[in-house]
């Protein structure tokens, strides 16, 4: 079977003010209209999550260029901005909820900006957006101690089932960071796939738990959306992010080291 290449976009806040924390990931809502225009216009096919990993795993063909749409977190403007976006073209996108951000009873305080309630999830679900996992307070997962990575998944899940009625399938790792332990911990958990970022395209020899995503920003505009859905000039167009995560990893994995170290003194 051809591994065909899918652009699986990955979106934050849906806001025409975005507050500082939120500013260079959200994507005005004009924006973001004119790019889902562009996706019809140009054949492409959004699918969920869930519908993308269970074809790769059958070996069923993939529709037409199939896309993927997908916002984390669980900003607000996903409910106001996109939604009735989504809904005119009627696309299929996936939203992964960090549970201690989302206003109700399990709220954190831990939100970033304005976040979605669970009245607003519950309408995304039933207009065909997939719910995933994004973890509860949306820590770096491969910093965490096992019992604490576990409890990061658990409650994540067992909230979501509790809350609208299905267990969800997918999850997307918190700032795209994940280790052999994270991912083995989250198919454990019993999800199904889980998305990272890595900014290129996601393939089916990547394996179910590491499927690559591209950002999509305040800054992109409209001919770069193109580019970047068509899988034309993504390594050029994310180079500096590519350096800057290698860079990172480097640090988290010193201290990943330095913790163990002083655990096993205690």
């Amino acid at each position: 079977m051809a591994d065909t290449p899918v652009p699986i976009l990955m979106y934050h806040a849906i806001a025409a003010e975005p507050n500082e924390a939120t500013r260079e990931l959200s994507v005005a809502p004009e924006a973001f209209a004119e790019q889902l225009a562009v996706l019809g216009e140009l054949g492409f096919t959004p699918v969920d999550t869930a519908r993308l990993a269970a074809r790769w795993r059958s070996g069923r063909p993939l529709p037409a260029r199939p896309v993927l749409i997908t916002f984390d977190d669980g900003y607000e403007g996903v409910h106001r901005h996109a939604l009735p976006v989504l809904a005119k073209h009627g696309f299929a996108a996936t939203l992964f909820v960090s549970t201690g951000w989302i206003r109700g009873a399990y709220d954190t305080g831990g939100g970033l900006d304005t976040m979605l309630d669970w009245d607003q999830i519950r309408e995304l679900a039933a207009a065909r957006v997939e719910i995933g996992g994004h973890s509860h307070t949306h820590p770096q997962l491969d910093q965490l101690d096992d019992a604490t990575l576990r409890h990061e998944l658990i409650q994540c899940k067992e909230i979501v089932a509790d809350e609208l009625g299905t267990v969800p399938a997918s999850f997307a790792y918190p700032y795209g960071y994940s280790s052999r332990r994270v991912r083995q911990a989250v198919r454990e958990t019993g999800y199904g796939q889980a998305l990272a970022v890595g900014n290129g395209l996601a393939r089916r020899r990547q394996g179910p738990y590491a499927l690559q995503r591209v950002t999509v920003r305040r800054s992109t505009g409209i001919e770069e959306f193109e580019r970047l859905v068509q899988g034309r000039a993504i390594a050029r167009n994310f180079a500096r992010d590519r350096a800057l995560t290698k860079g990172y990893a480097l640090v988290r994995r010193a201290r990943q080291v330095r913790r163990k170290a002083i655990r096993s003194r205690v």
